[in-house]
């Protein structure tokens, strides 16, 4: 019998399970899809089929439902950006696309504003763009952006917050100076994905939208990109489809997706869109709540359930008394070090973060069971 048919995986390999309190976090793994997303992907593992009449398909059903000309399924956001890159410097070009990331003769250059430096914006650069810089750390004027365009600017990159203050040109901004100059504008929206409304403006702001399907409840190593169909026409001939036809031999082959992950975006989304997000959040306020009220009487420590308006809803805030002698990283690396291990976040020196969406049933009360050892 083979090693691992009866399950038990982590602890034949002798890895530690980890309670994910900190969110759809790359370092844990990412994600943990639906029994909807799924099934589908188990439905999809039936049969083989023709990639790229898969990716087609896919990417017509993404499009309509977001609202764009097209789309593609891709290997996670950061593929989605280093393939949009591509797509603005070499297009659908054969001979463009065999050269990267050489980009002699090609528009080589991506701005982005000082504001909005993030360290994925690196990813830009994959496809062997410079990334250029304009304005400070203080902001970028509209004029700032519009004189650094020039002859070899393949795109403008943007990355989507929703708390950007005047002092960064806004999308909207970005994109009507770009295209008055033939400069393309690149979004990274990754997570960008709730209230529903909020999602589709994104989706529909720019050239090319790169998504995170993440966090929508696909595969971690899953994402789309949306667009123009010209532009999205281009990502995948630049795409690991791309590599295999017209002789391309595409740099974008190292970013392959499997049919069943292709399938688990397109029920993620669907999922996504057709769900009651009123109940999803209301579960997890109620799970912060309970996690409160757990709390209530612990000395040296003060906790209150924080709201915000991204997709997980709320936090649950544990601010350590200072008397204690712990900070927040003290908490958080006695919390790591228990059995099992528990991630979280931390704001500041003296408070500790709990998300709720990540947390299997019954994690919350192992969760208070150790911050009572640990902090009183």
């Amino acid at each position: 019998m083979a090693i691992f048919s009866d399950g038990g995986v982590y602890a034949k390999l002798g890895v530690r399970h980890v309670i994910n309190a900190m969110g759809n976090q790359t370092i844990l793994g990412g994600s943990s899809p639906s029994d909807v997303v799924r099934d589908s992907m188990e439905d999809a593992n039936g049969s083989y089929v023709e990639m790229r009449e898969l990716l087609e398909k896919s990417g017509e059903f993404i499009a309509h439902l977001v609202g764009t000309e097209a789309a593609y399924v891709t290997a996670g956001g950061a593929a989605a950006m280093a393939l949009s890159t591509a797509a603005c410097m070499a297009g659908s070009d054969p001979d463009k696309i065999l050269q990267l990331p050489d980009t002699t003769g090609l528009k080589g250059e991506i701005l982005i504003q000082q504001k909005q430096r993030y360290s994925y914006d690196r990813v830009y650069t994959f496809a062997g763009a410079d990334l250029i810089t304009v304005g400070d750390d203080d902001g970028c004027t509209a004029e700032q952006l519009e004189a650094a365009i020039n002859p070899n600017t393949a795109a403008i990159a943007y990355f989507v917050q929703p708390d950007w203050d005047d002092s960064v040109v806004s999308l909207e901004e970005t994109v009507r100076i770009a295209h008055q100059h033939d400069v393309k504008v690149i979004a990274d929206a990754a997570s960008q994905i709730y209230p529903l409304d909020y999602m589709l403006n994104n989706a529909q702001g720019a050239d090319l939208v790169c998504f995170g399907a993440k966090y929508l409840g696909a595969p971690h190593d899953t994402g789309f990109v949306c667009g123009s169909k010209e532009l999205v026409d281009a990502v995948a001939a630049n795409g690991f489809i791309g590599f295999h036809t017209g002789g391309r031999r595409a740099m974008g082959r190292a970013y392959k997706v499997t049919r069943q992950g292709i399938v688990a975006v397109i029920a993620a989304l669907d999922e996504w869109f057709t769900m009651n997000h009123e109940d999803r959040l209301l579960g997890i306020d109620n799970r912060l709540t309970s996690m409160e009220s757990g709390l209530k009487g612990m000395q040296n420590a003060e906790s209150s359930v924080v709201q915000h308006d991204r997709f997980w809803g709320s936090t649950l805030h544990v601010k350590i008394d200072p008397a204690t002698g712990k900070t927040a990283e003290d908490v958080l690396k006695e919390l790591d070090e228990g059995n099992p291990r528990i991630w979280a976040n931390s704001v500041g020196d003296d408070t500790v973060t709990f998300n709720a969406h990540t947390l299997n049933p019954g994690e919350e009360d192992i969760i208070v069971q150790r911050l009572r050892e640990i902090v009183s």
